[in-house]
């Protein structure tokens, strides 16, 4: 798999960019600040339909534009797919396949796989649970399209779940006499479509269960997946540290073995609802499921979050790039691998490590602020990137 065109519309910095790209390294080099990021961070959103540097769609739009256009033509077993994304912040993206439109632009996620790596990645390791969340649900995604809509339907729940809780505490603190805002909490129940909010709550237990536990058990064999291929990374990337080791750590009690069936985990899952729904009620929120469970790290025993050096977080952080990379491939096809300014980031030994690891992919897309940050087992294709013009050296 490559990407073999690359075309811009209001995108970020740009106005209007189109590429010709082909297998091999290509580097996009120039100093900070000039758009190098902007380029791969399109590829990404075309795999991912997801930013590695925002959370919203509305930064990728360039200032005083509407919306923002992305074009790229990948080329897998000699077959070339034109895929097109409209990005409309405030409202529906809308997406199109070979010039015609998609019914959801979802139903182009996985035409393109991509393995990004960048400075962001250390947050895998040193940030909150979320991080982790996400990169596990990412990679559940690029190797199966059908849990993006796993996800948006958990999601879904979550949130009509969790407004539920809210307005189901606030009524319970209305009780105390303060018969207006008791009033205020009736309305929205009304406004719901909620006449008894616990009755209401077990449909939606229900839901988050179903769900839930689809993910869940998807996690959970991702990570038996996962573990040999991240020890097997770091310990090439960093030899003389403590091991890597991966963990699950659930909201679900610890009642059963970890690697469960669907079936079970569901019926875990509202057992588990069931336990804390006193404590739901009065907080306001869902204490169950999957959106605050978190992906153990460890260095031997310890976790590396707070205890790794920085260069056994970058070291971390880069083996879980690898196997990610290395699960994709098994799967069929090498994803394109998209090193945005790592290498600046790295000392000499891991940057030559990583060069030698990544260099015999079908394409590796690298940006860097000076050439001299490209090691020399991945001299190709060079683009300069300089007030947002992009141009080919010859």
């Amino acid at each position: 798999m490559h990407v073999a065109h690359l075309a811009l519309t209001d995108f970020r910095s740009y106005d209007a960019v189109d590429l010709g790209l082909e297998p091999g390294v290509t580097a996009f080099v120039g100093p900070n600040g000039q758009g190098k990021t902007n380029l791969v961070e399109a590829l990404g959103y075309v795999a991912s339909h997801s930013s590695h540097r925002v959370a919203t769609d509305g930064p990728l739009v360039r200032q005083g534009a509407a919306r923002a256009i992305v074009r790229s033509v990948v080329v897998r077993d000699d077959r070339r797919a034109l895929i097109e994304l409209e990005i409309n912040p405030g409202r529906a993206n809308r997406a199109r396949l070979n010039r015609s439109p998609v019914s959801r632009p979802r139903d182009v996620v996985g035409m393109l796989r991509t393995v990004l790596f960048a400075p962001e990645d250390l947050a895998m390791v040193k940030g909150d649970p979320g991080e982790r969340r996400r990169y596990l649900d990412d990679l559940l995604v690029a190797r199966a399209p059908r849990f993006a809509g796993v996800r948006a339907d958990y999601d879904r729940v979550l949130k009509q779940r969790g407004a539920l809780l809210r307005v189901a505490a606030q009524s319970r603190r209305g009780r105390n006499g303060r018969s207006g805002r008791r009033a205020e909490s009736d309305a929205a129940f009304a406004a719901a479509g909620a006449g008894d909010p616990l009755s209401t709550l077990e449909v939606w237990d229900a839901h988050l269960a179903k769900f839930g536990a689809e993910l869940l058990a998807a996690r959970l064999g991702l990570i038996e997946e996962l573990r040999p291929l991240v020890a097997s990374a770091y310990a090439s990337l960093a030899p003389t540290s403590a091991p890597a080791v991966l963990d699950y750590r659930g909201t679900l009690p610890e009642d059963g073995p970890e690697e469960t069936a669907g079936e079970d985990l569901e019926g875990r899952i509202r057992a588990a609802l069931l336990d804390v729904r006193a404590t739901e009620l009065e907080r306001g929120v869902t204490l169950v499921g999957p959106h605050r469970d978190d992906l153990f790290l460890g260095l031997g025993e310890l976790p590396a979050r707070g205890y790794a050096s920085h260069g056994e977080s970058w070291s971390f952080a880069l083996a879980l790039r690898l196997a990610a990379y290395d699960l994709l491939r098994s799967d069929g096809g090498d994803p394109v691998l998209i090193l945005d300014d790592v290498f600046a980031e790295l000392d000499s030994q891991r940057r030559r490590r990583l060069a030698e690891i990544v260099a015999p992919a079908e394409q590796v897309l690298i940006t860097a602020a000076v050439a001299a940050d490209v090691p020399a087992e991945l001299i190709g294709a060079r683009f300069d990137v300089t007030e947002g013009s992009v141009a080919r050296v010859r």
